[in-house]
């Protein structure tokens, strides 16, 4: 069982016991105005404070639950893109990009290495916490030479993969950051992997706004003896 499954465990337990203090505190405020229309201030006054108590660990106990809920939703990853890797010549590759709605777009790249990055709108806080997640938008896929020299020299590849018109909400923000009070930050997010013949690579996007990117186990294994 994953860490953030573990979260949720707690999460539904602190909030379900909000639940029923709220309960409490609600049929609290009845017997407190039975005991008032009673004539009875001694036993209002009691039942008074048990309403207090109870609405407190209500309030504390739901507090506590919603926070675990906002970090159990940090935890949780959005697919973003995954890659497939064929060489062409040694530091050439082809790649196969395929998005989650199943569009697919064939690339070629120079280096050793690929490289994806995002720019990502971060939310605030409260917004955050409500479940509304990050958005982003894929910048560019580049090729990376694992020689520094070579990187300095040798032919680059960088695909972009901005809109066409030039203008989408990430623009909007940096243009009149007044129209998005919202919004946290915008900032951008990168990953790279070694390529490998027949390599396959997921790229994924957690909602702290960083990329992830994971070869699957027969990549991981040519990764490492590349020989």
């Amino acid at each position: 069982m994953e860490w953030s499954t573990w979260l949720r465990l707690p999460m539904t337990v602190l909030l379900v016991l909000a639940a029923i203090f709220a309960l409490a505190t609600l049929v609290q405020l009845v017997m407190v105005r039975q005991r008032l229309h009673g004539g009875r201030p001694f036993a209002a006054s009691g039942r008074a404070l048990l309403c207090l108590l109870f609405f407190a660990l209500t309030v504390l106990l739901g507090g506590m639950g919603y926070a675990l809920r906002g970090y159990r939703l940090l935890a949780q990853e959005s697919p973003v893109v995954d890659i497939d890797a064929r060489i062409l010549s040694p530091q050439r590759w082809a790649l196969t990009l395929t998005w989650p709605d199943g569009s697919t777009r064939q690339v070629q790249l120079a280096g050793d290495d690929w490289r994806v990055e995002a720019v990502v709108l971060k939310w605030k806080l409260p917004a955050l916490l409500s479940g509304l997640p990050p958005l982003y938008r894929l910048d560019r896929l580049s090729g990376r030479y694992d020689d520094p020299e070579q990187e300095a020299t040798a032919p680059r590849t960088v695909i972009s993969f901005r809109p066409t018109d030039g203008f989408d909400l990430l623009s909007l923000k940096r243009s009149h950051p007044q129209w998005l009070p919202e919004v946290d930050t915008v900032f951008g997010s990168g990953a790279y992997l070694p390529l490998v013949d027949e390599g396959h690579y997921s790229v994924s996007l957690m909602r702290t706004g960083a990329l992830v990117a994971r070869p699957d186990e027969a990549t991981a294994a040519r990764i490492a003896s590349p020989l």
